[in-house]
């Protein structure tokens, strides 16, 4: 994946809509797919994972790796 606005950034911001931290995942980024999954599924209790999802999806959008 070359950076923002790349397909692999597409992908993982579909990803991530379907299930939050995949897109971080499918970018290599592990800590942050497990904290976003992690955050996401435990405030869909008191309705307010929708903030972690679209979270998600956008980082996963939006992100650049390190040169």
């Amino acid at each position: 994946m070359t950076g923002q606005g790349s397909a692999g950034n597409v992908i993982a911001a579909l990803a991530s809509f379907f299930i939050p931290g995949l897109g971080q995942l499918i970018q290599g980024r592990l800590l942050k797919a497990v904290i976003m999954f992690c955050l996401a599924i435990g405030l869909w209790f008191v309705l307010l994972g929708w903030i972690i999802h679209l979270w998600s999806i956008v980082d996963a959008a939006i992100w650049k790796p390190q040169e």
